[in-house]
């Protein structure tokens, strides 16, 4: 699961032809709703769980995405939204993914900091239990066109090449 949510969801899912849920991972409520993850009680995350072809599409693809489509240097927060819920996290479903996310990370990190950007503070470690959240979320700013969404890049580049 990557959390990614915003007009890069409509990217994943009309481009690339996958499957994307938005739900909450990460923390240790069962069942939680908007309200509570909000809360902050919680510890979950806001997240996109992708379902995708790697025949189709490479991890590291989505990784780029990921990395470029927000600031993940930003701690618990993304934009004016702050709190647990609004952290930058990779769950990994397998060692490969970890791999990977991590060697991004460590390629991206440096990207950012010749641009003057602080270390990256994104959580990467292995999937864990996703809860799918209440429909209103689901396709959000489709259904929303002017709806907020606090996700802004950093405008540093992750180059494909470097990956």
């Amino acid at each position: 699961m990557l959390s990614i949510i915003g007009p890069q969801l409509s990217h994943f899912q009309n481009i690339l032809r996958m499957q994307c849920l938005v739900g909450y991972s990460g923390g240790h409520t069962e069942n939680p709703t908007y309200n509570e993850i909000c809360s902050g009680k919680t510890n979950h995350a806001e997240v996109v769980r992708m379902q995708f072809n790697p025949s189709e599409v490479k991890y590291v693809d989505l990784l780029k995405i990921f990395w470029e489509s927000h600031n993940p240097t930003q701690g618990m927060r993304q934009g004016n939204d702050i709190g647990t819920t609004y952290r930058s996290a990779i769950y990994c479903y397998g060692e490969q993914q970890l791999k990977e996310a991590q060697e991004t990370k460590e390629k991206y990190e440096v990207a950012l900091k010749k641009k003057g950007f602080p270390a990256i503070t994104t959580e990467i470690c292995p999937a864990m239990k996703f809860y799918y959240a209440e429909d209103y979320h689901q396709q959000y700013l489709h259904k929303n066109p002017s709806g907020y969404c606090g996700l802004g890049g950093t405008g540093v580049s992750c180059p494909r090449e470097e990956l």
